[in-house]
């Protein structure tokens, strides 16, 4: 469970977020809207542990993010996959070697890198690709590249944040039902987003924020 209680982050006299309670569920995917400023990617450096609460606290399974320090931040990073908008893929390595990162930098063996690679690609649908070079591929194929990439060690928690802001309403489509694949075999998904034809299909819990409040929690 990830818990917002009562947390604010002023950068000078600006309020990014101000007095913000929120509760996302073991298992739950919810998607948080609200226009540019609005205090969306405040929340997810904050949860991440990019940034740090100027007030309350964020506890993720009941414990504090505060005690979260030191090496232990690498650790609790570890919990998270991440998808941005930009997919961020390296072009000087292939496709497996790009999902295999965060495994190689986490210490797995050799075997159980290659396993959990191909089992990545296969549920984005990208198996064929394995050595393909990302120049290669279109858009909407690097954004399940960098899918993979993000579950392929196997989070608890995976947080988008504006993960279709570059595709097509297609594929907007396609990669939303990736995350939901993902959200019914008991990832705790979190996407953030102002794609206005996602929200309206979406019946998962809508979050919007506004001046860096919550100001509406429900279904979208």
């Amino acid at each position: 469970m990830i818990e917002f209680d009562r947390v604010s982050r002023r950068f000078g006299q600006q309020d990014a977020l101000r007095n913000l309670n929120l509760q996302i569920d073991d298992g739950e995917m919810a998607l948080l809207t609200g226009h540019s400023g609005a205090g969306k990617s405040t929340l997810l450096r904050l949860l991440l542990l990019l940034d740090r609460p100027t007030g309350g606290q964020i506890l993720v399974d009941g414990q504090s993010t505060k005690q979260v320090q030191g090496n232990a931040v690498g650790h609790y990073r570890r919990r998270f996959g991440v998808v941005f908008q930009e997919h961020r893929l390296l072009f000087d390595r292939n496709v497996r070697d790009n999902i295999a990162l965060p495994l190689e930098i986490a210490g797995f063996s050799l075997h159980d890198t290659n396993r959990r690679v191909r089992a990545a690609l296969d549920k984005v649908g990208l198996l064929a690709k394995e050595r393909a070079d990302p120049n290669g591929l279109s858009g909407g194929e690097q954004q399940r590249v960098a899918i993979a990439r993000a579950v392929v060690a196997r989070p608890e928690f995976l947080i988008a944040d504006e993960p279709t802001g570059n595709l097509d309403p297609a594929l907007s489509v396609e990669i939303m039902t990736l995350f939901e694949a993902f959200n019914q075999v008991g990832v705790t998904v979190l996407v953030a987003t102002h794609d206005l034809s996602l929200i309206a299909r979406s019946r998962h819990r809508l979050m919007t924020l506004a001046a860096g409040q919550l100001m509406q929690a429900g279904v979208a």
